[in-house]
């Protein structure tokens, strides 16, 4: 071994570079206040580490980037973590080189002759948040997709060179495949070459200029090694475990919390995505363009920013006198305020708003699901994992009946999306719908006109209302018990998936029900039930609730098999084009509740 250490160090002098690394004079002795830059230099290693084994699993196109991240995160062994380690240590790295900045301007380390150190440390600073933006991109979802549609929308606002760029980034006017893989060789390709170029440069002006410090009477000057290296080295395992920390934090909060970083659902340009917000380190400058309306954006975008970052380029020729030091401390120092002050505006203006709130919670359920499909036997399809979420009926049931349905209709006194429509109810609440439960209170007197069911249309007092308030209520024990079985009889029709256990058991009720519906409790006088009837004038109760009775409702309910003319104000979805039959489809599976569930997908194999 000591031959061949004899041999290298021959032909590389690598001793003596090891010696001049270790040994070199610490003025004033070791401090932790010297950790800052190992520190940053550890993170950057473990971000091109994490990065290349990342790399090594992730497919860089919109079919299948987010499959590639969603296998990292939930199926490789690991990989939580592997992904959890790149995540976090890009949101760790910037707050380093800032507090990294902020000494070196402090202890005044940017003087002369350091000033191309101290300005190659803020390209070092640009760069890594310029590998942040493009590696929020990357996963392809919702989150970094919406939030870098706005930050390309802001780039295309500066002056002359700013659309030409925009357009280059996102490959054309549309967001789309080539937008991702450009966005992924400047992040895994141009940044990284460039940032390695200059942690070379400023690592030889290291090496000519010396560790910057001031000399102590007190305290001796002294080698680096071995009293500055652990304080660096316990400075890294600091990182590690806060780290460590922020990848399981969530768990350690509940026992189904994420580990790792999160995933929010495929990105589907349809789709919109009140969720979206920048990464917490941009969230000042989110705020402060809020300062900025319309026109102005400009000035909270571009010129400030860029006034902002000339006077930190001029600090070394302002600092050359004792007053210019202290300008640039109290303006590095008021930065840093600002920047916090503004941060904790949107922390608490988020906070605050419960659209906002809404949404993340929203997102947090879609993201779930679409992990929950991706494990489904038939798993992603060809077209990528956003077809999941466009065609399931649980996530998109919700919206569509929100955005089509809720400006009447109700679905357990909500839009469907939890929210509380501004419109006044106008039409029966339908979550539960064809159910016993539902179906019992139509036939309730007490109930039938109510607000959800006839009480605010023009059924209220209609032939139904008035035969459930006067018949119905004058029911004998006997018809009542004659009633129950009838309910249940046309509830079947449905053939709701939450009730199919209770169906088989009541069957000779059920059958019992079907014929006291035609005979005993006369329904037929206005409703078909499984025989032609020229004369019925009421919807027709063949098959009620079913998922092709809601189809076929939904496309026309002013049909003759249904309210014909005495139809109350719902459009026609599907002859009026107003739906697609795949929407149309989606509403009714999910008023059903009707969706894939792995627990029902096991019982059924």
């Amino acid at each position: 071994m000591k031959a061949m250490l004899a041999w290298l160090d021959e032909r590389t002098g690598f001793r003596k570079l090891a010696r001049g690394a270790l040994y070199e004079n610490i003025p004033g002795g070791p401090r932790w206040r010297h950790v800052w830059g190992s520190a940053v230099l550890f993170a950057i290693g473990v971000q091109f580490i994490t990065g290349i084994f990342l790399w090594m699993d992730y497919s860089p196109s919109a079919q299948t980037a987010w499959e590639s991240v969603n296998y990292i995160q939930n199926e490789m062994w690991g990989g939580w973590l592997l992904r959890g380690l790149h995540h976090y240590t890009a949101q760790i790295l910037p707050v380093l080189l800032a507090l990294h900045l902020l000494q070196i301007i402090v202890y005044g380390a940017y003087k002369a002759p350091r000033e191309v150190n101290f300005w190659f440390g803020l390209i070092l600073l640009q760069l890594v948040l310029m590998m942040a933006l493009t590696g929020y991109q990357l996963p392809w979802d919702q989150k970094g997709f919406s939030a870098t549609k706005v930050n390309l929308n802001l780039l295309g606002i500066v002056p002359l060179i700013g659309p030409a760029v925009q357009r280059i980034l996102i490959g054309g006017t549309d967001y789309g495949h080539l937008t991702l893989t450009r966005f992924f060789a400047v992040h895994a390709g141009v940044l990284p070459v460039t940032v390695l170029a200059v942690l070379v440069v400023r690592a030889y002006l290291l090496r000519r200029h010396g560790f910057a410090g001031e000399r102590s009477p007190v305290r001796a000057d002294a080698p680096f090694w071995p009293d500055q290296a652990l304080r660096n080295v316990v400075a890294c395992l600091a990182v590690m475990a806060t780290l460590l920390y922020l990848i399981v934090r969530h768990r350690i909060a509940s026992p189904t919390g994420t580990l790792g970083a999160e995933l929010s659902p495929p990105a589907d340009p349809s789709e919109p995505y009140s969720a979206a917000r920048p990464e917490w380190y941009f969230l000042f400058l989110y705020q402060f363009l809020k300062y900025f309306p319309g026109d102005r954006e400009i000035w909270g975008a571009i010129v400030i920013p860029g006034v902002v970052m000339g006077v930190l380029c001029l600090m070394p020729f302002i600092g050359r006198s004792k007053g210019g030091h202290r300008f640039n401390v109290g303006l590095i120092c008021s930065l840093f305020a600002g920047a916090g002050i503004l941060t904790w505006l949107a922390i608490s203006a988020d906070a605050r708003d419960p659209g906002y709130q809404a949404a993340v919670k929203q997102a947090a359920r879609e993201a779930e699901r679409v992990k929950v499909l991706a494990r489904s036997p038939a798993g992603i399809p060809s077209e990528g994992a956003a077809v999941l979420a466009r065609m399931d009926p649980f996530i998109q049931g919700p919206k569509l009946f929100a955005k089509n349905c809720a400006s009447c209709h109700r679905f357990d006194g909500s839009d469907g999306m939890g929210n509380v429509p501004k419109d006044a109810q106008s039409a029966s609440d339908l979550a539960g719908f064809a159910s016993h439960a539902w179906f019992a209170g139509l036939l309730d007197p007490t109930r039938v006109s109510s607000t959800n069911y006839f009480g605010a249309t023009t059924h209220k007092d209609g032939k139904m209302s008035k035969f459930v308030k006067k018949d119905v209520a004058g029911y004998t024990p006997e018809q009542k018990a004659q009633l129950q079985k009838v309910i249940l009889a046309v509830s079947a029709e449905a053939q709701l998936k939450s009730q199919a256990a209770t169906d088989q058991r009541d069957a000779a009720i059920i059958a019992e029900g079907r014929t006291l519906f035609k005979d005993a409790m006369a329904c037929t006088d206005c409703h078909q039930f499984h025989v032609k009837d020229p004369d019925a004038n009421a919807p027709d109760l063949t098959g009620y609730g079913s998922r092709d009775w809601l189809v076929r409702f939904l496309n026309n309910p002013g049909h003759e098999d249904f309210y014909g003319k005495r139809n109350d104000r719902m459009p026609a979805f599907g002859e009026k084009k107003m739906l697609s039959a795949e929407e149309i489809g989606l509403i009714a599976d999910w008023l059903r509740g009707e969706w894939y569930e792995p627990a029902q997908a096991q019982a059924r194999e």
